[in-house]
């Protein structure tokens, strides 16, 4: 049980980042459409759960050390090339967009400079992925209860103190703009680049995991809990749509407006679940390239990071809207491949 809550709390962890915990993601993928998006939670929730579990499992079966060898056994070499590049730049662009999250998240609520929440950022994350990978698996889950705890205290406030009628809330939802066609193809576009964004690093912490089913209830039940996290984030940001539409961390400004106290506890959390993402991201995007807890993994992973830190500058809301969605498109088929991965790898059994 330890374990799988450890495989399942730090599989959220990898997903949820700056994007999620500030409900900047949640905002221009599902309260966009307004009621509708109550729907593309549930369609999230239901992929999410499945796809969690086979990613750490995959990672058990195959006792990887980097997601490359995962991925052409359960796709081939052709695809599994065009794969593994699709992981390799949606690495290295989501630790770019985490690190311009420190930032935006730190202006928000404090006032600092952007370059103050970016430079703390990536000093953090540097330091952080000269550890080990069983230390950084039990740092990245370590910070989630804490987002947990703060989604349900915010949903059951919205809800409770929710004012004006629905049909009004919901028109004022969909003037949001965003780059997605409808709740649908937004639902599964979400799922696609999370998974692609999650795959790497849930392969490499489930190889560590000795048992393949307890890596996979871990990723089942990590991926059901993120679910259960988009729809109660959804529903609260609903509900103070007109007050927090317009702001880059919503969820941040509902805490903020409840009480300022609470408001900079979630800012701290905010910031060390963006820490999580791009953590898991800047060291799987390394791991792909060198051996970790090696001398070239460290100065691959310091260039990275500097490299990621100059190109954090194009600005947060921007990278969100049209980079997420990009990488989410692609994804797909790596999604369809893991749908199909449990078939392979049995299948693959049994003809030996």
């Amino acid at each position: 049980m330890k374990d799988t809550l450890r495989i399942g709390s730090a599989f959220i962890g990898v997903i949820v980042g700056a994007g999620f915990a500030s409900g900047q993601e949640v905002l221009q993928y599902f309260t966009s459409f307004g009621l509708m998006g109550i729907l593309g939670a549930i369609t999230a929730t239901v992929l999410f759960s499945y796809l969690g579990m086979v990613l750490v499992w995959l990672g058990s079966r195959t006792k990887t050390t980097s997601h490359k060898e995962a991925i052409h056994r359960i796709s081939g070499r052709y695809l599994g090339t065009v794969i593994d590049y699709v992981i390799i730049f949606t690495l290295f662009g989501v630790g770019v967009v985490m690190i311009a999250g420190a930032g935006s998240n730190l202006n928000q609520q404090f006032g600092l400079p952007y370059f103050v929440g970016t430079t703390v950022m990536t000093i953090l994350v540097i330091l952080t992925g000269l550890l080990k990978v069983n230390r950084v698996v039990s740092i990245i889950g370590s910070i989630t209860p804490f987002l947990i705890f703060f989604v349900v205290l915010i949903s059951i406030y919205s809800l409770i103190t929710m004012q004006g009628p629905l049909a009004t809330l919901d028109q004022e939802a969909q003037s949001i703009p965003t780059t997605l066609p409808n709740w649908f193809i937004s639902s599964i576009n979400y799922v696609s680049f999370n998974i692609a964004v999650g795959a790497s690093m849930s392969i490499v912490m489930g190889a560590g995991e000795k048992k393949p089913k307890t890596a996979a209830i871990g990723g089942l039940a990590g991926g059901l809990v993120l679910g259960i996290l988009i729809i109660l984030s959804h529903l609260a940001i609903f509900s103070k749509i007109e007050e927090v539409g317009s702001l880059d961390m919503p969820m941040l400004g509902i805490v903020s407006n409840l009480s300022p106290i609470l408001g900079i506890i979630m800012a701290l959390v905010i910031f060390g679940m963006i820490y999580n993402t791009a953590t898991g991201m800047f060291f799987s995007f390394t791991a792909r390239f060198a051996q970790t807890e090696t001398n070239k993994f460290r100065t691959v992973f310091i260039v990275t990071m500097v490299i990621g830190y100059l190109a954090s500058y194009v600005g947060f809301t921007d990278l969100v809207s049209y980079f997420y969605p990009l990488i989410g498109y692609l994804g797909i088929v790596l999604m369809v491949a893991l749908v199909v991965a449990p078939y392979m790898i049995k299948r693959e059994g049994t003809r030996k």
